[in-house]
Order: structure tokens, then sequence, then C-alpha cells
């Protein structure tokens, strides 16, 4: 058994953070590092932190005041940032949290190991010893210089264990670019990831059939904008001609068509190439997309490949053009909803999810209104919904004042959260009486949880979704509404990413036993429905 050090890390944000804190962890398990749940116990605490959301933001600040406590009491404890607060506060963060030891940018996590050692053998080290940020490394310049760095390693060579606490829904994140070129006025991502860098399709082929073979049976590859993966082969060899990651090109490059003479791989490509050339997966989702350059040979691909789920998450962001235009998101409202369109008619039975900011610098009310007519018109499965927030590093903090009070901001929010759960509930009941088959993430013993519910009657069921799409949002119901009246549940999604809560027969394996059906896939009769969960049963 390894003696090694002791390392907590937590995750803020999106499903990129997700997959990055994993390839974090099994890089320094291979290390001897051995992960624990509690961060007063641990020897070295690791925060991966998300600049997108405020809230995001000011959980991890909190979280670095609670381990200077432990450092103020005399503990001898590592401190890490990494992510995209470190990469945008750079030293800035050593400075205002005399407590961090060391700051690691997402695309420099390669090098976390040697920050951590440094730290570990020389107290105060040098600040150029504790800190590893891509600076102005981030926006690259030429195709080759993508391969400069070595991020690319710790893709290939993540290890999958099927047995692990973390493992056991057998879903993996497969990364297939990195960065973004969209440059969004509210967005801090093309600054902090850099600029899309996008893998070599046979790499990111190997390690999904790596996947496979260890037990993995769905797979969502994750891209900041995932419809815009185009590897140009020939372009970015090594001196052995293996192809290496390359710098994606410019957005007119969608909109024309491609070179005489050129082989390119396109997203549509890729996806049909995993499906064919890795026949053991049992699901392909991919998350997330960008609405303009949304081909039909996605759809196409979508359409005649049955294992690729049939769900989008494109984020609309606003109605209103002026705010589209303001954002810097690059299509209209129109383009948006005859995409929808395109979507409904190729693929009838696809569930659709996407983002709202409301409260965008000069929104008026009648533009807000647009966003709300917008949000009725698609059938939305399920919309995040935020309440803008000027976040340090964009555009917008700079070019817009912040002039919509924070009182109408939630008016707006708390409007949308009610218009989009009535077009949830229209969404979920339309799957009623289908059979579908269902992705098992999750048992629960409802005798157990009723005797807890005895103790606390205005007590809730709280399911943190682990599917990327969800992007961590926490999902509440009431127990005694989500619940049969005794024995076993299984808690599980569709390939639409429908949340099924199946109530087990009441000759159902105990729940020990149960757990076997977690990681399986089972046909399950969907048989009601509310705004955010499908009810059904085993058939």
């Amino acid at each position: 058994m390894s003696t090694g050090p002791t390392v907590y890390l937590e995750t803020f944000g999106c499903q990129m953070n997700e997959l990055d804190s994993e390839l974090v962890r099994g890089h320094l398990r291979s290390l001897g590092y051995r992960f624990v749940e509690d961060f007063t116990t641990a020897d070295i605490v690791l925060y991966n932190t998300c600049s997108v959301r405020e809230q995001a933001e000011n959980k991890a600040y909190s979280r670095l005041g609670l381990v200077g406590m432990r450092k103020k009491a005399g503990e001898q404890v590592i401190l890490g940032v990494l992510g995209c607060m470190a990469e945008r506060d750079g030293a800035d963060m050593l400075r205002r949290f005399p407590q961090v030891d060391l700051l690691c940018g997402p695309g420099e996590l390669d090098r976390l190991p040697a920050l951590i050692d440094n730290v570990r053998r020389a107290e105060g080290a040098a600040r150029e010893e504790r800190m590893a940020l891509a600076g102005s490394k981030s926006r690259r310049s030429t195709t080759l210089a993508a391969a400069e760095d070595h991020l690319e390693l710790l893709d290939l060579s993540r290890a999958f264990d099927p047995s692990g606490p973390d493992a056991q829904r057998r879903s993996a994140y497969v990364r297939i670019t990195r960065g973004c070129n969209k440059f969004c006025t509210y967005c801090v991502v093309p600054n902090t990831r850099g600029a899309e860098v996008h893998r070599p399709p046979d790499s990111i082929i190997d390690e999904c059939k790596r996947l496979v073979d260890a037990g993995v049976v769905e797979i969502t590859l994750l891209g900041q904008t995932v419809n815009h993966y185009r590897y140009s082969h020939g372009l970015a060899v090594d001196a052995d001609g293996r192809e290496q990651p390359q710098v994606g090109p410019g957005l007119a490059a969608f909109r024309a068509p491609i070179p005489v003479g050129q082989k390119v791989t396109t997203f549509a490509h890729l996806l049909a190439r995993i499906h064919e050339e890795v026949p053991a997966l049992q699901r392909l989702r991919f998350v997330t997309s960008y609405p303009r350059d949304f081909g039909d040979d996605i759809l196409d691909v979508m359409a005649a490949c049955p294992r690729i789920c049939r769900y989008i998450h494109a984020p609309a962001q606003s109605g209103s053009n002026r705010i589209l235009k303001a954002m810097n998101r690059g299509y209209t409202r129109e383009e948006y909803l005859e995409f929808i369109d395109r979507v409904v008619a190729k693929l009838p039975d696809c569930t659709i999810a996407g983002d709202i900011i409301v409260g965008f610098p000069t929104e008026t009310d009648a533009e807000f209104e647009e966003t709300v007519s917008l949000l009725r018109a698609v059938p939305f499965k399920n919309n995040f919904i935020f309440k803008y927030s000027p976040r340090p590093g964009t555009v917008a903090i700079d070019r817009f004042e912040d002039d919509i009070p924070d009182e109408v901001k939630r008016l707006r929010n708390n409007l949308l959260l009610d218009i989009q759960t009535e077009v949830s509930r229209t969404v979920h009941a339309s799957w009623v009486g289908r059979t579908v088959p269902v992705l098992v993430e999750e048992i629960r013993d409802h005798d157990a949880a009723r005797a807890r519910d005895d103790a606390s009657p205005d007590s809730a069921l709280s399911l943190v979704s682990a599917h990327p799409s969800s992007k961590n949002v926490e999902i509440r119901w009431n127990r005694r509404q989500a619940t049969s009246r005794h024995g076993l549940q299984a808690i599980g999604r569709t390939p639409g990413d429908l949340i099924v809560a199946i109530n087990l027969p009441p000759d159902a394996p105990s729940s020990q036993n149960a757990q076997a059906l977690v990681g399986t896939v089972v046909g399950v009769e969907l048989t009601a429905a509310a705004p955010l969960l499908m009810q059904g049963k085993m058939v």
C-alpha cells in the first residue's frame, strides 16, 4: 500500500475542470500520492478553480481562507490553486493570499508534480519555482507551436480504474479540443485556456478504445466549442512523422469548402470514426456545441449512428440580436432558431439544453421579453440560467457598465426559471409511455432514507448530477414525491440526458446486490414526468 503524501482535490466549475482534475488525480496517483476526502487531513490541498461564474470563484476564495486557518494553527500543509483563477490572477494571487504555495494554470497541469516537489523540498521556494502559467504563450500563433506543450501527455497517459469510487457509473470524458477562439465579451476562457488546440483524431480514438477496454460504457467528448473540431492532416508532425496537437483555424474556415487536396477530419468525421472503430462503446455524447457552424453533416452522422446520443447542449445566451452582438456571440436569434429547426427536423427525438444570461449590460425589458419568447419557442429539456456578473479579464467588464440593478437581474432570473419549468414539464411529459435505455448511476435504499425523513420531515433528496452535460447543477425534489412506498430505487439517465427514477420491484435484491446495476444500461418504461425528473419501471 502506498505511503505517499495525502492529497485533497476539489473542483469548481465546468466539465473541463472535472476532466482536468481526473487527469491530475491519475498523474499524482502514479507517483505515489494518496487522495483523501477530507481537506483537514490532507498534506496537500488543491483547488481546481473556474473564473466563468462569480459563485464558483467565491467558493474557491472561501476554501483558501479555511486552509489558511490550518496554517495559522501551525499545521504543515501545501496549498495549491489550479485552473483559470490561477492563470488569470497570476502572481497577484500569491500576494493577496500568502497562504497559497503554488499556482498552476490549466495549460500547464503536467508540471504540477514538479511544483509540489519544489515546495516540499525548499521552504520559501522562489516565486518562479512555485508557478506554472501559460502567460504570453496562451495565444499561440502557429500551427506547429501547439506541439510545444506537454499537456497532451496527460490525456494519453490517463488510467481508468473500473473499480475506483469515481468510476462506478462507467462514464468518462475525452477531451478533443482545448481553449477557445470565440472571444465572447463576458467570458475569460480564451485568455485563461488559450487558443483552440485540436488533438489528432487517432489519439482520440485510441484513448476511447482504452477506456472501453477498461469498462467504460459512455464517453463524452469535450470541447469549449466541440463542433469546431477540425484537424488538418500533415501540418503538425514530430520528427518521427507522428501527428501532434495543432491550433485550430479561424472562424472563416467553417464557412468555406475544404481546400482541394487537403485531408481534414471534421467533427462529423470524428464522430463517425469513433462510432465505427469503437463498436463496444454503448454511448457517445458531446458538449458544448456552438449554434453557428453546426452543420447538417453532424446531424446526419447522429441520425445514422444509433449509439451517438440524441442530445445537444447549445447555449443561446439571449433572444435579443442587439444583446447577442454586444456579447460577440457571432449569430442572430434567427440563426439560432434555424439551427433548432434543423435539429428537430433531422432528429425529432433529440433533446436540447442551453444556457441563458440575464441582465447583461444595457438589456432592456423589451429585450428580456425577446429572451422569454425564445425560451417558449424552443423545446429545451433544461436551461442553465445565470445572472450576469462582471468577470475580471473579460472585454465586457471594461466595455460596458454593469448598469442592471441586482434586484432586476434576480427578477428576470426567477421569471426565466419559472418559464423553463413549464417548458421542461412539457418536454418531459412527451416521453411518458416510451421505453428507453437508461444508464444507471446510483441505487437508493428508501427504507433507510425514510427512517431519516422521520427525524427530519422537511428533508429533500439531493442529486448532484455526475454527468458532464449537467455542469454539476444540483437538482432537488421532495423525497416523498420521488420514491416508492418501500424498497430500492435506481437513478439514471436516458441517451437524451433525462433523469429517471426507477422503482425496483418488491422482490429486488438487497441494496448491496442492487449496486451491480450501477454502470449498466437497462430498459425502462417511462410512466410519469415532472420538470426535472422522469419516473419509470424496468422492462
